[in-house]
């Protein structure tokens, strides 16, 4: 398999934030937020999509009816 020197990289880079939290989720995620926050940066927040699935497709035809047509 081709090893990309580039994703090796993000991987390691990756591994390493993740390790400096202890691999604590919720402390890396407050940490993203605190980063976030201090960027000074617009955050947009789109309002939800309304009618929408969480099933896929497939899922959603197997659940419904024959319709009389």
């Amino acid at each position: 398999m081709l090893q990309d020197e580039i994703v090796e990289e993000i991987h390691r880079i990756r591994e390493e934030y993740s390790r400096s939290f202890n691999h604590d989720l919720k402390a890396i995620f407050a940490d993203l937020l605190h980063q976030q926050a201090q960027s000074g940066r617009e955050v947009v927040r789109l309002s939800p999509k309304r009618d929408t699935k969480r099933w896929s497709r497939r899922a959603r035809d197997l659940d419904e009816k024959p319709t009389q047509g």
